[in-house]
């Protein structure tokens, strides 16, 4: 029996979250979709060391998991301007293309947002009865461990080029509240051009092998963020509302761990609660440098521009 409750544990790197969700996809009977940014199909999908009868990359696991089971669908949604770096990957195109030849694996580019933003959403979707929600992507420069060693031997892009060490975290969900997550992906997938997607109805149960739920019997709230779309929606800002209101509550301390740090609002939130003189002490952690030049750049100018206005 369901709890009417939900369920949830935090997996933290992508060594750990592509294990878990690697099992969770060999569980799946009906459906798997997988929402991300980006995704590289020569990738690694799970722990070097631990082996099952599927194939190792993404890819290959993806074509190979649905051949495996005649009942099942797999639908791919990506960032569509992102997706043209996907010509540059290797045997990737020719990946792609058996993707798209097959009848039951479903791939839509997601270009449904205001010019010079993009779809960040990283979600994996299981047979409508749990998901993975977090910050990574199936793609390259992700995978690591917990130990972030200096020279850890699997830690390399798909040409067998080591990168540094990488760090981030996701979820596991399962109970009602997948049904909310469930929306957002199928409502995602329809703006951004795909055919409508019918519900998934009296799913078996699916949870990662070996993963611990870190809280049970809990209600979980899903807090989007999404653009607004002329005659379909309007703009959601429901995480940095939620941002907002815990820098506002807090009382002693406020951690923030981060890829990126580069909202205004938050950065003012923030300095509001420092100028008191009892306020909260502030811990922020973000990597030394951005990704690319391109965010880099944008990092600077804001950064910059908050400087030049706290100083007026």
């Amino acid at each position: 029996m369901q709890s009417s409750r939900d369920d949830a544990a935090i997996i933290i790197d992508a060594d750990d979250y592509f294990t878990h969700a690697r099992n969770a996809m060999h569980q799946a009977k009906k459906r798997i979709m997988m929402i991300g940014w980006d995704f590289d199909a020569r990738v690694k999908f799970g722990n070097p060391a631990l082996k099952d009868d599927g194939p190792e990359t993404i890819g290959d696991f993806i074509y190979w998991i649905v051949n495996q089971n005649p009942d099942l669908h797999v639908y791919i949604l990506r960032w569509g301007t992102g997706a043209f770096t996907t010509l540059f990957r290797g045997k990737t195109i020719f990946t792609l293309t058996k993707w798209m030849m097959h009848p039951r694996i479903h791939i839509q580019l997601d270009n449904a947002h205001p010019t010079g933003s993009s779809h960040h959403q990283k979600l994996i979707l299981i047979d409508d009865i749990m998901a993975f929600c977090g910050g990574i992507d199936v793609t390259g420069y992700r995978w690591d461990t917990r130990e972030h060693a200096d020279n850890e031997p699997n830690r390399t892009f798909p040409n067998h080029q080591p990168y540094p060490p990488w760090h981030d975290a996701a979820s596991a969900i399962k109970g009602p509240i997948v049904e909310k997550i469930a929306d957002a992906c199928y409502e995602r997938w329809d703006y951004a051009g795909g055919d409508t997607i019918q519900r998934i109805e009296n799913s078996a149960e699916i949870w990662p092998v070996g993963l611990k739920p870190d809280f049970t019997d809990i209600d979980i709230h899903l807090a989007l963020t999404l653009p607004e779309l002329t005659n379909k929606r309007p703009a959601l800002h429901a995480i940095e509302d939620i941002y907002i209101d815990h820098i506002n509550s807090a009382k002693h301390h406020i951690y923030i761990e981060s890829q990126y740090f580069c909202s205004r609002k938050i950065a003012e939130a923030i300095s509001l609660r420092l100028a008191e003189a009892a306020g909260p002490e502030v811990v922020v952690i973000n990597p030394v440098s951005a990704d690319g030049w391109l965010d880099l750049f944008s990092w600077i100018q804001r950064v910059r521009g908050f400087i030049k206005r706290s100083k007026q």
